[in-house]
């Protein structure tokens, strides 16, 4: 019988495939790959893989035709096709081990096609010895001799030359060929079918949902999830390569408009560019006035968006989302990420921040170990909830109230004893000590858990609820649909809605009176320091303190410990230790350490104490109006009477102090107890001495005009009183007149100084403002002079 001539017109793994990309398999050379990992694969379906050219078929069904020595093809991928179609048909998947090249022109002259399980594994102990192999693969060759060899005839054709049948595995089944490496195709239909879905904003999921209805069967879809989830990156990647010149325009553009718009490129720009990182002047300038915590957003790159954008944003003085920086990481590796915030941290003048948030993902964290050491690093708990949603929805489903409880037990614990109690609790009610998900966050608990984290700043007004800083910035802006060519368009549009939000946000806070709830001076005070949103948040907190009652529990001497619960709820107190003398306070809830704002907590024991405004550590500037300003000008009435205040509530907090002491001391013995009422018999005496001799109390400027009573010496120590009274010749009509020209006097005094000091603030700020402008021109010229040399 003749030789037969089989023509199989294709291309195993052509570029158009979009398949394989990811193995980088050399097909000449042998490999260790899983067979049932991601390969390339003919483009066209159908269990032939037939292509557009010539067949000639022999005799019979070809079907049922098996290779044999000496059957010709026309092509070397003509034979290739044809021994991966028998090999489905089979139920084993092929690959190419070896290949003979001319020593005359070098062209390939003998092919060897085999089983892809033939062989072993080479286990190359210099490639392993010096790093750790995170996910090591599964070994899937046993040494199968199943083997299809052609060589090249004179003639051109090229001949089979060798034919091995038998295996020595377990062949694959009909309905599970489509998962063998040589076999899982995408077809042209298919990929039709996923460009349209891609555009839309589906993910890979739903799509190969949607593509086995459409089939009618996984098997008939004739590729994986994984095949899907390739493609479809490679799509991205393909159009990101081909966009990516106008982002490098657009950043180009920026700086040459204006110096202070930095932008950086990982490699060469007219190179394969990986990732880029920019940040205008104005998220520079913001970065240090809000750059204590940082949230970097990369939900862009892996959830519903597709762009591999993301931004870095804080949190500004009224709670509103503000940008300092975005990127796009086309490059997910540890090292690019490394690349970012180093590169990010230079263009904020070195400074890192105190806090920084982002998703739960152990790359990121092995790069902020690396650039950020000293940075408190936080997992988004948003994100978590969300993940745990799908990681968990069979206990969802099957059980409505295990989400309240979750939420509960992250939430609402008071102390770490109390969280590792309840989630003990709650994964053994709910048989879930082995769930692998559920352990991985669990041991990174000190990162997400808020009861952990609570001694931080992370600017947020509330450990349960989740803050406005941490939506992301371009929400509404960047969408599933958005490509590079509306994305600056996009991102411009969201720039300039976010300034004037806080453009709006600052002129209520300037032009609007808040309503005050109380009598408290502390209220006044706080209305006229925060802007209003962050004024309304401590006000609730103020409001608060009504509904608890501060009951000593400890006192030391220097630090006295407060009990503080609503009434008939003991079970649910805060303990508060406070410095009288220091007027410092910390709670168990740890808010101000969280937020920069008092809880209600402090200022139910600042109420019993007759602390009546804010002491001055506890006013973050980056709260407060001024936040943007180098200069901090208060009014000078309220600069008295808030002095006045404090200082009379220092001097009789002292006294208040000093006197306990000294009825726990004369209390003691009767002894003890005469010489204690003689002594306070005495010091009353020279009080009101004091206060005859003066004519008013003794509270002026912060100086007490009294004795001060040594309790656990039984000393007194007077001042002596050296003022002389004046005495006044004068009429009680002439006093009255004179007192109104001084007070008219005053007033136009007032006035005057009150232009000066709107002068002097607007020359100041102004000042300041080019102080922080020269300040980001002198960094920008010294990363250029370092990228020079």
């Amino acid at each position: 019988m003749d030789n037969e001539i089989l023509e199989f017109d294709i291309g195993l793994g052509g570029e158009g495939d979009g398949l394989g990309d990811d193995d980088g398999v050399d097909m000449e050379q042998p490999v260790d790959d899983d067979d049932l990992a991601y390969s390339p694969a003919p483009s066209s379906g159908g269990g032939g893989a037939i292509g557009s050219g010539e067949i000639y078929l022999p005799e019979g069904d070809l079907s049922d035709l098996e290779p044999y020595e000496g059957m010709e093809f026309e092509s070397e991928e003509a034979a290739k096709a044809f021994y991966n179609s028998y090999a489905r048909r089979v139920g084993f998947s092929t690959r190419v081990s070896s290949s003979r090249r001319s020593r005359r022109d070098g062209a390939i002259i003998q092919r060897q096609f085999v089983c892809a399980k033939e062989g072993f594994r080479n286990l190359n102990e210099k490639r392993t010895k010096d790093r750790e192999i995170k996910r090591p693969r599964t070994i899937t060759r046993v040494g199968c001799k199943a083997s299809l060899s052609v060589k090249m005839h004179d003639s051109g054709k090229w001949i089979v030359s060798g034919f091995v049948r038998e295996h020595n595995h377990e062949l694959v089944p009909p309905d599970q060929v489509h998962c063998l490496r040589s076999h899982r195709q995408i077809s042209g239909a298919a990929k039709t079918l996923i460009d349209t879905l891609q555009a839309a904003g589906m993910g890979p999921r739903r799509i190969m949902s949607a593509l086995i209805k459409e089939y009618g069967g996984i098997s008939k879809v004739g590729f994986t999830e994984v095949d899907c989830r390739n493609y479809m990156r490679n799509n991205r990647q393909r159009s990101l390569e081909g966009d990516i010149q106008l982002v490098l325009d657009y950043l180009r553009q920026m700086h040459s408009e204006n110096p202070n718009f930095f932008y950086a490129v990982q490699g060469e720009e007219d190179q394969c560019v990986s990732n880029v990182f920019w940040a205008d002047p104005k998220a520079r300038m913001n970065y240090t006035f809000f750059g204590d915590t940082v949230t970097f957003d990369t939900t862009y790159r892996s959830n519903r968006y597709r762009l591999p954008f993301a931004p870095f944003t804080g949190v500004n003085h009224h709670g509103q989302p503000v940008l300092f920086g975005c990127a796009f990481m086309i490059n997910e590796s540890e090292a690019s990420f490394v690349w970012l915030f180093k590169t990010w941290l230079m263009a904020m003048s070195g400074r890192p921040p105190m806090s920084i948030t982002t998703d739960h993902d152990s790359v990121l964290r092995s790069a902020i170990i690396q650039v950020f050491p000293e940075t408190r690093h936080r997992f988004c708990k948003w994100h978590i909830f969300k993940k745990c949603q799908e990681k968990l929805s069979h206990i969802f489903l099957k059980h409505p109230n295990f989400e309240a409880e979750f939420h509960k037990c992250v939430n609402l614990t008071e102390s770490i004893e109390e969280f590792e109690s309840c989630w003990l609790t709650l994964v053994d009610r709910y048989d879930l000590r082995d769930h692998e998900w559920l352990q991985s966050i669990y041991s990174s608990r000190r990162q997400w858990v808020p009861v952990y984290l609570r001694d931080t700043f992370f600017a947020e007004m509330s450990i349960t609820q989740r803050s406005d800083g941490m939506n992301s910035y371009f929400d509404g802006y960047v969408n599933a649909s958005t490509n590079l060519n509306q994305f600056f368009k996009l991102y411009e549009k969201a720039l300039e809605s976010r300034n004037e939000k806080e453009v709006r946000a600052d002129y209520d806070t300037m032009n609007t009176l808040p309503i005050l709830r109380t009598p408290s001076p502390m209220e006044k005070q706080a209305s006229e320091l925060y802007p209003r949103k962050i004024f309304m948040r401590f006000q609730e907190e103020l409001v608060g303190t009504l509904t608890f009652m501060a009951s000593k529990a400890e006192d030391d001497g220097e630090v006295i410990t407060y009990h503080v619960a609503k009434f008939g709820e003991d079970h649910k107190a805060y303990y508060v230790k406070f410095n009288v003398l220091e007027m410092k306070a910390t709670c168990s809830c740890h808010m101000f350490e969280f937020s920069g704002l008092l809880c209600r907590h402090v200022l139910a024991v600042f109420r019993v104490t007759n602390v009546l405004t804010l002491p001055s550590h506890y006013i973050l500037k980056r709260w407060t109006r001024n936040a943007k300003s180098n200069v901090i000008l208060e009014d000078h009435s309220t600069d008295v009477y808030t002095y006045y205040l404090e200082s009379h509530t220092v001097r009789y907090n002292t006294l208040r102090h000093e006197a306990l002491k000294f009825v726990d001391e004369g209390a003691k013995t009767l002894e003890n107890y005469d010489m204690a009422m003689l002594a306070l018999q005495e010091a009353s005496n020279r009080v009101a001495e004091a206060i005859k001799n003066d004519g008013r109390t003794p509270i002026s400027n912060g100086k007490v005009r009294s004795s001060l009573l040594n309790v656990g010496n039984h000393r007194d120590y007077t001042r002596g009183i050296h003022e002389e009274s004046l005495i006044q010749h004068m009429s009680e009509d002439d006093m009255d007149k004179n007192i109104r020209e001084l007070a008219n006097e005053l007033q136009s005094a007032n006035r005057k100084c009150e232009i000066y000091r709107s002068n002097l603030l607007s020359v100041l700020k102004a000042v300041e403002d080019h102080k922080s402008e020269l300040s980001v021109t002198v960094q920008n010229i010294k990363i250029s002079m370092k990228d020079g040399f």
